[in-house]
């Protein structure tokens, strides 16, 4: 006799895809290396760390970045594989639940060879981008980084990356972003300058290359909703050009990320409607701006800010210590005290009610 059960509904397919998610504009969390006492991987602690960005609604999550510690990429430390691949289980989990398309960005370090093979590590796990620290490549001239870039593109579409040179970046003129611009695997650019001169820089190469299909996002923490609600015009060809910042990936957004998404959702919908942008919007952004100033501990040349993230992260039971590979690696004098400043003052940007509710659901899984 033929079953009368009724089959299980097949989940929608969705609508769109990873990359149109990317172009979108979408919160992607540097996501944090969760370590015990004895600085080792904390296998539960790290998963729960994707599982609260993924709920918060997070786009994606870039993993194996700055925020991650740079030194996971040290084939004595032998982080690299188990870290990538643990994220790559969780958003596979959470695909799987949702049907929601995730942007899967994974930082790339060294010279050629190793971003290369890191890149091949990438893809085999999963992931669409690579972003490229570019300070560790090496490279001493323009035409020698975009000889690399074009080698790691063979591997893996890239994810541009501007980073701030007191945290491991190097300047990158205008000429090396005219000719990244020209190279087709190219998706997305990060900036993470700290400075308005070389982010609008970043911003007029990609303007004059004519490519709409490159997405900014920014990863400047001292100017996140500036980035988010202003317009760049340049002339191309006797043409007003504008492009803008859709998204952020940002070690900021590894905290409060909830808050974040409300926040990317709120410039969005003032960019589209074209609405004044209200007083209090401003006000909130000198607010994340302090913020991030403690948690960064720019106060001491952002020494402590890997430790200030998880320092916000422990407080809220996410991690158990604020440890990282480093033991040197630590708060700064008096930063302790700044945060519970900034975390008292600015209840709106963190995610605290939010984690309390879920975080032992997060690590019990």
């Amino acid at each position: 006799m033929a079953s009368t059960e009724t089959p299980p509904t097949p989940p929608p397919v969705p609508s769109f895809t990873a990359a149109e998610v990317l172009a979108t504009g979408c919160v992607i969390p540097a996501h944090p290396l969760a370590l015990n006492a004895q600085r080792k991987l904390d296998e539960p602690r790290q998963r729960a760390l994707s599982r609260y960005y993924l709920a918060a609604g997070a786009g994606g999550l870039a993993v194996g970045v700055h925020t991650t510690q740079f030194a996971i990429h040290d084939p004595q430390v032998g982080l690299l594989r188990p870290i990538l691949g643990l994220a790559t289980e969780e958003m596979d989990r959470f695909e799987a639940e949702t049907n929601k398309p995730l942007v899967r960005v994974a930082g790339l370090c060294g010279p050629t060879k190793q971003a290369v093979t890191e890149a091949a590590l990438a893809q085999e796990l999963g992931y669409q981008y690579g972003l490229l620290n570019l300070g560790a490549s090496g490279c001493n001239s323009v035409a020698e980084l975009i000889t690399h870039t074009q080698h790691v593109a063979e591997a893996i579409d890239l994810f541009g990356f501007y980073l701030q040179p007191a945290v491991g970046g190097i300047d990158l003129p205008m000429g090396f972003w005219h000719r990244f611009c020209e190279i087709p695997q190219a998706r997305a650019i990060k900036v993470a300058a700290f400075d308005r001169y070389k982010t609008i820089t970043v911003v007029r190469a990609v303007a004059e290359s004519g490519r709409d299909d490159i997405a900014l996002y920014t990863g400047n923490d001292d100017s996140i909703i500036f980035d988010l609600l202003s317009a760049y015009q340049f002339e191309l060809h006797g043409r007003p050009v504008t492009r803008r910042f859709v998204g952020g990936l940002l070690g900021q957004w590894a905290v409060g990320t909830q808050a974040a998404v409300a926040l990317l959702q709120q410039c969005h919908n003032i960019v589209r409607s074209g609405s004044p942008i209200p007083a209090a919007l401003l006000q909130q952004a000198n607010a994340l701006t302090d913020m991030n100033a403690v948690i960064f501990d720019v106060d001491h040349n952002f020494r402590g800010c890997i430790p200030g993230i998880h320092e916000i992260l422990r407080r809220q039971g996410l991690l158990e210590g604020n440890w990282c590979l480093d033991a040197e690696e630590a708060l700064s004098p008096g930063q302790a005290q700044e945060i519970d400043r900034v975390v008292g003052a600015y209840p709106s940007l963190s995610d605290d009610n939010f984690v309390a509710q879920h975080h032992r659901e997060w690590l019990s899984r």
